[in-house]
């Protein structure tokens, strides 16, 4: 593990690792393609075919190919070398990318052939999630996971507002074909980041008779008390709570602001949790971690109830950026007590698992949020959802009082 010039408690101390600083360049790059490419290809997808259920198709696809093989990835770069797998998943991606460029040539491209590359961009993405959490969690000293969960989150949350904007204005500008050429070339940045980084060897535990075990990581996340509630908290508020796929009702006909509001609105939990986490990377580090991360989300429930009932579009806005506040909380939080509690040969499927839960609350919560909205009228089912994220807070900090009494990480075994 490298070493840091500067103390624990100094945020410079996690962008002093090498290793992590390059982790975090390649990172972002292949952020911010990724988040370019899905805005590029649903448009692309609805001028084909005007057919929102052809959009809905776009992320089943990937998520059914992400979870058909993520526990077997997580298994796979617990015993193989990391910084090889990230690589090669780079590399896959921009293959793919540069098969959606050819794709592109014809306007009237069957969107079957779109589906398949999309297919195997989430073949990637299942091998290389694990495999880049478990290096990302192996290269920070203890005292500085919550410091470096930060920063991860800021890349994200840049590359979620700054990819799909820029992929918007490049497709009006270009085209399709010229949006997939700076995809490709951040996917090329992105993998000389990743050359840089220093291999990562597996941790091995050979007298383990797991260590073939595809299961291991789920009976691990369900065994552990902590980890199973923090995962448990996040991904129910994401799923019950998150209005964001319904978001284009709210503009049309609640608040009246059309496809420009909209945009704001969809924009509005990343800065908020864009500005959460630059605090949260310089702040000391968290005490009383657990009551943190329950009220943290008891906040998002309430966030949600408010925006719900609010019938001005700037109090919306107030109220989606303070939900993107105390959701990067709950993200962090919920980040550390994974580096924090996860064993060293496990930290590839344990990652793998963690990915089944936040897709299944981004996926199956969109799919949520529709199907209640359509039964329950919009504003009842944002005021449900609320609710249900409340009684899951009540239901985890009773039913996981290990996680309710946590104070600090630095300790953790």
């Amino acid at each position: 593990m490298a070493k840091s010039k500067y103390g624990f408690g100094d945020s410079r101390a996690v962008l002093a690792i090498p290793d992590y600083r390059y982790f975090l360049v390649g990172r972002f790059a292949v952020t911010l393609a990724t988040q370019m490419q899905a805005l590029i290809v649903s448009w692309q997808i609805y001028q084909l075919t005007k057919d929102p259920l052809a959009l809905g198709l776009i992320g089943l696809v990937e998520a059914a190919v992400f979870f058909s093989f993520a526990l077997w990835a997580g298994h796979f770069a617990d015993r193989n070398e990391k910084k090889r797998i990230i690589i090669i998943t780079q590399v896959l991606m921009l293959a793919c990318t540069g098969a959606l460029m050819v794709i592109s040539r014809d306007p009237q491209v069957h969107v079957g052939w779109i589906y398949g590359v999309i297919a195997f961009t989430g073949l990637a993405r299942s091998f290389m999630w694990p495999a880049s959490f478990a290096y990302s969690e192996l290269t920070v000293p203890r005292l500085i996971y919550a410091r470096a969960a930060a920063w991860l989150s800021t890349t994200w949350e840049v590359g979620s507002v700054a990819g799909p904007a820029l992929g918007g204005i490049l497709y009006a500008w270009k085209g399709p074909q010229a949006g997939y050429g700076v995809v490709a070339l951040l996917l090329v940045a992105g993998i000389l980041s990743t050359l840089r980084m220093s291999p990562l060897p597996p941790v091995l535990k050979a007298t383990l008779p797991d260590r073939h075990d595809l299961w291991v990581g789920v009976r691990f996340v369900f065994s552990n008390q902590i980890i199973l509630g923090a995962l448990t908290l996040d991904m129910f508020a994401v799923l019950f709570g998150g209005p964001y796929a319904i978001l284009p009702i709210f503009a049309d006909q609640i608040l009246h602001v059309g496809a420009r509001g909209l945009g704001l609105l969809r924009a509005a939990p990343s800065v908020g949790a864009i500005g959460m986490a630059v605090y949260q990377s310089y702040r000391p580090p968290l005490e009383r971690v657990g009551k943190t991360l329950i009220i943290a989300v008891t906040l998002f429930g309430l966030a949600m109830i408010g925006f719900a009932l609010s019938k001005n579009f700037w109090l919306s806005m107030v109220l989606l950026a303070f939900s993107g506040m105390v959701d990067n909380i709950s993200v962090v939080v919920r980040h550390s007590v994974l580096q924090a509690f996860s064993p060293d040969h496990l930290r590839g499927r344990v990652s793998a698992v963690n990915g089944i839960f936040i897709g299944s609350s981004n996926q199956i919560g969109a799919f949520e949020s529709g199907v209640a909205a359509k039964f329950m009228g919009t504003v009842p089912s944002v005021i449900f959802g609320g609710l249900m994220t409340l009684i899951t807070v009540v239901a985890v900090a009773w039913k996981s009082p290990a996680l309710r009494r946590l104070k600090t990480l630095h300790k953790a075994t």
